[in-house]
């Protein structure tokens, strides 16, 4: 009974129009509606609401207005594409080009801006690329030294950030405070995120040849 309370206490925020596909549910524990993005997506909120994910070798940037609370948070697999149709940088999110970092990069940032977000005052966090097992590609790599290349072009600072190493992570980023809390996955007795991501990247590889420092993060224990 209490939980229904703590439900209808408090409303779904609305749902920013491009992201009416993402995945969002009530969080008991942190006692906040939530976004769920899964590799190849984004979302992006003006309001008091979360969004998670879950990161083996993915990488996840966390982007927010400081003065304007506005954020969103991203997930992608692939640094970059040279390849974009015409829609890959309008309103379409849900594209087979949000696989890879630079368009991820790129409409993370114009759907905050399109929100009354300015890029002067943008906070940036970065999270994810660790290299799972030993017999995986070094994709998690390559995607650090993407993400951290492409941030320096846009003169964006990174104030804070948790990437490498051999571990999954769980991120939940608060884009109104821009609080972030990680959750360090050591011991990965469930092989469901390694089974996720090979077979994401499987099935990127075939869809791509058929179209030719620390700051305000809060670390939060091991999954057991």
């Amino acid at each position: 009974m209490g939980f229904l309370n703590d439900i209808s206490s408090v409303p779904q925020p609305p749902v920013t129009i491009g992201f009416e596909h993402i995945n969002r549910y009530w969080d008991g524990l942190n006692k906040v509606w939530s976004a769920k993005i899964l590799p190849g997506e984004l979302y992006v909120s003006s309001h008091g609401e979360m969004i998670s994910t879950v990161l083996g070798s993915c990488i996840s940037v966390c982007i927010r207005d400081t003065k304007k609370g506005i954020g969103g948070m991203n997930h992608f697999m692939l640094p970059q594409t040279n390849e974009f149709s015409s829609d890959s940088w309008g309103s379409n999110s849900v594209t087979s080009a949000s696989r890879y970092g630079n368009w991820a990069m790129e409409y993370l940032i114009n759907a905050i801006i399109k929100l009354g977000g300015e890029k002067k005052n943008f906070e940036v966090k970065v999270f994810g690329g660790g290299q799972m097992m030993a017999s995986m590609t070094d994709i998690g790599q390559k995607n650090i030294l993407f993400v951290y290349q492409y941030l320096a072009e846009e003169q964006l600072n990174i104030v804070a950030s948790d990437v490498g190493d051999i571990y999954a992570r769980k991120v939940l980023f608060f884009p109104d405070t821009g609080s972030v809390k990680v959750r360090r996955i050591k011991n990965v007795k469930n092989d469901t995120i390694i089974r996720r991501e090979t077979a994401y990247e499987k099935h990127v590889g075939v869809e791509s040849k058929s179209e030719s420092d620390t700051s305000n993060i809060e670390l939060f224990g091991d999954t057991k």
